[in-house]
């Protein structure tokens, strides 16, 4: 009755740095309320997400990002 826990395949992990698509960050790093970046507009949870998103994954999160920045 020893049963092992089946091996999953590890999460891929990409860089932080993409040629493709290039991080948001402009290294002013402040949450809001809401949990939205000051600087890149991005959630707290899309930030976690940044390292192992693929490009494609990144070009949604930049792109939601850029809908929450506000009109100038």
């Amino acid at each position: 009755m020893n049963q092992t826990a089946p091996v999953r395949p590890p999460k891929p992990l990409y860089s932080n740095v993409s040629p493709a698509v290039p991080s948001p960050c402009i290294s002013l790093c402040r949450l809001d309320e809401q949990k939205v970046c000051l600087g890149c507009f991005r959630h707290v949870e899309d930030i976690r997400e940044w390292r192992s998103a693929d490009d494609e994954r990144r070009r949604v999160i930049c792109a939601e990002a850029a809908r929450r920045k506000p009109q100038l």
